[in-house]
């Protein structure tokens, strides 16, 4: 949550929100990265954060330890001239940033961290996003969507594996970091490793942050597979073939509700827009069989079956 007095991540001993409710301003998020650090650009963050360089044993020395840390995250998020320092204290968030025009930063992370070690990576992974979309000037409108925001763009450029690490739960208790579900971190987190051939498993250490990442991974792999797309399943090609003949006999009609795709007409001939399943900017094609197509923002090839 945000304040006047800086940005926080948060967390919860709470029963743990699970499944999709933020999904589209998610997918939002990610167009919104795209059209801000452009194809090649997120392509600079194709490594993601190293378990060693997050890692955080009880014999560190505290502050020396969060300093390595932070400085380690400000290096992946490619931010060479960012100090951070950080200080712990009773606070109601986990962790808050003080976005001031620099270099030096003040990061403060909850008093329950000094013995909870193994999350300090993860809270300074989303502040430390925090700096860099303030730099980068990007920004969704109002709080909750700015925090799914910073959640989102910590996760694809590397070192949101960290906040998904963090979600553990069981009978008697639970802790999530950040503002996504952990299904939702699991999405993220299969896109990126999707669009950098990337497996992020063997870096778990939470069995349920696990399960929540092959749940996002499956929702993710949706994407790939809607009309029109080739890789569509049979019944959704019969109802995409369905809609396609609904559209043509009316033309302008609206989509069905729920469809993934909007059949349009215009002067090169009747066209079909969805959004691509990597960057989910909108893309639209000819009505006119197999077609391969190449996103603009992402460079994503896609087959396509019109």
């Amino acid at each position: 949550m945000a304040d006047g007095s800086g940005n926080h991540v948060r967390s919860t001993g709470s029963p743990v929100v699970h499944g999709f409710p933020h999904l589209e301003t998610v997918r939002s998020a990610i167009t919104a990265l795209y059209r801000r650090l452009s194809y090649d650009g997120v392509r600079g963050y194709a490594t993601s954060l190293a378990p060693v360089d997050a890692a955080f044993s009880d014999q560190d020395d505290l502050y020396l330890g969060a300093q390595r840390v932070a400085r380690s995250v400000v290096q992946h998020l490619h931010l060479p001239d960012a100090r951070m320092i950080v200080g712990f204290r009773t606070m109601e968030h986990a962790a808050g940033v003080e976005l001031a025009a620099g270099p030096e930063y003040f990061v403060e992370l909850n008093d329950r961290f000094r013995t909870h070690r193994r999350d300090i990576g993860a809270a300074l992974a989303h502040e430390v996003t925090h700096v860099l979309l303030h730099r980068l000037g990007l920004e969704l409108p109002g709080t909750r969507d700015n925090e799914i925001l910073t959640d989102t763009v910590t996760t694809y450029l590397g070192a949101g594996w960290l906040l998904l690490d963090a979600f553990r739960e069981d009978a008697v208790s639970s802790q999530k970091l950040g503002y996504l579900t952990p299904e939702e971190f699991g999405y993220v987190l299969a896109k990126r490793a999707f669009a950098f051939d990337e497996d992020p498993s063997p870096w778990f250490t939470s069995p349920q942050a696990y399960e929540a990442f092959t749940a996002g991974r499956e929702r993710a792999l949706r994407d790939s597979r809607q009309p029109p797309l080739a890789a569509a399943g049979w019944a959704d090609r019969r109802r995409y073939a369905k809609d396609r003949r609904h559209a043509q006999a009316r033309p302008g009609t609206p989509a069905a509700p729920g469809a993934p795709y909007a059949f349009e007409s215009g002067p090169a001939g009747p066209g079909v827009s969805f959004a691509c399943p990597t960057c989910h900017q909108r893309i639209r094609v000819p009505v006119r069989g197999r077609v391969r197509a190449r996103c603009g923002l992402c460079r994503t090839v896609l087959d396509c079956n019109t």
